[in-house]
């Protein structure tokens, strides 16, 4: 076999993810690589902090990004809070409450959890009664943008139930970070993940995450060891946290680290309103051209992520051939559609660098042919 470097083709990334990466960032990315104690990366490792609680708009001080893709922080959040017969309730509306139904089992937990259809929202009704027939529950799980359905849920409601009823929240806002409001202070959540590669529009590999000062002091004073030792926060916290010299934990993803730091600045320049407007605006753009052909929504309007967009297959169209032919044809990357919904919908991303009228006309025009 003749092997030579690789070199991707250009694609229009407009699937549940990754979304395009801007040259900026990629060139970002190609710098210089330095040691991870090095003081000038440390340096750059409290301004992704700084910037990390911008976009979370939190002043959590444990706010970092874990070294892994954004499935890795949800394990990080699962493993660190979770003790061995933990009660922990889940709003499960889709494929995501599924995987945090596994991290909990995984570390010894017992989830209960709480089904509501797919591409509808989380019932609080359903969570407050379980809370009631489970007054020992500690934590409560649940997916701000649900990447499966498009459907976006409200975590500030769920996280007051949960303090109500003297239990910490969990929220997986993977797809929801920069995309949609997200005040993780203002709202009081507990812990929260997300991913870099979705309204980041930074390379996969990375996973912001915030705990606030509850969720810490459960941490620290846990009766028996995390489970995960890569993933164990008592530990991370000397590198991510520690003044002066910081511990050594890992060798970071430097030239990943810098790609994020780049996002974010980039996040920082537009701001965060402006951000949240222009996903908003590109999301009913794009509904008037699905309009025009006469393809609908799974999700009802109110509870819509103007960034994920869960579509109706027309009915006669091959799922698979329609995506392939996209992809072949028109250098355009759009999902499949997961679990109870595979063969059945189409998932379109409106994601950061992904969500602007040029891709969403070359989407459009692209789909009207192919189908």
């Amino acid at each position: 076999m003749n092997q030579k470097s690789f070199i991707p083709p250009h694609r229009t990334l407009m699937g549940p993810g990754p979304s395009d990466v801007s040259e900026r960032v990629l060139k970002a990315m190609a710098r210089p690589t330095i040691g991870h104690l090095d003081p000038i990366f440390i340096q750059m490792m409290d301004e992704i902090k700084k910037l990390l609680q911008y976009a979370f708009q939190t002043n959590n001080e444990l706010t970092f990004a874990v070294s892994a893709p954004g499935m890795a922080g949800m394990e990080c959040c699962f493993a660190n809070l979770v003790e061995p017969d933990d009660k922990v309730i889940i709003a499960k509306n889709g494929f995501f409450g599924e995987r945090m139904k596994e991290n909990v089992e995984r570390f010894g937990g017992i989830p209960i959890v709480i089904d509501d259809d797919w591409g509808n929202k989380v019932d609080l009704n359903k969570i407050e009664e379980a809370l009631k027939e489970h007054p020992d529950t500690k934590i409560i799980a649940s997916v701000h943008a649900e990447t499966s359905t498009g459907a976006l849920t409200d975590p500030q409601s769920i996280t007051k139930l949960a303090h109500d009823y003297g239990c910490l929240s969990i929220v997986d806002t993977v797809t929801g970070l920069a995309g949609v409001p997200l005040m993780v202070d203002d709202w009081n959540i507990d812990a929260i993940y997300s991913g870099t590669q979705k309204c980041l529009s930074a390379s996969p590999g990375l996973s912001p995450i915030s705990f606030s000062e509850a969720a810490k002091e459960k941490i620290k004073n846990r009766k028996s060891k995390v489970k995960s030792w890569f993933l164990d926060l008592n530990l991370i916290m000397s590198y991510w946290e520690g003044e002066g010299g910081r511990s050594y934990h890992h060798t970071a993803p430097i030239n990943a680290l810098y790609g994020l730091h780049e996002a974010l600045l980039i996040l920082k320049e537009e701001g965060l309103e402006n951000s949240w407007k222009r996903h908003k605006d590109n999301h009913l753009l794009l509904k008037q051209g699905l309009e025009k052909l006469n393809i609908g929504f799974l999700v009802n309007e109110e509870d819509r992520l103007p960034q994920l967009n869960a579509i109706y297959i027309p009915e006669g169209v091959n799922d698979l051939e329609t995506r392939q032919k996209l992809l072949n044809d028109f250098n355009l990357e759009i999902g499949a559609g997961l679990g109870v919904l595979a063969g059945k919908v189409w998932r379109i991303g409106l994601m950061g660098q992904s969500s602007n009228k040029i891709n969403i006309e070359h989407c459009l025009s692209s789909l009207s042919k192919a189908i």
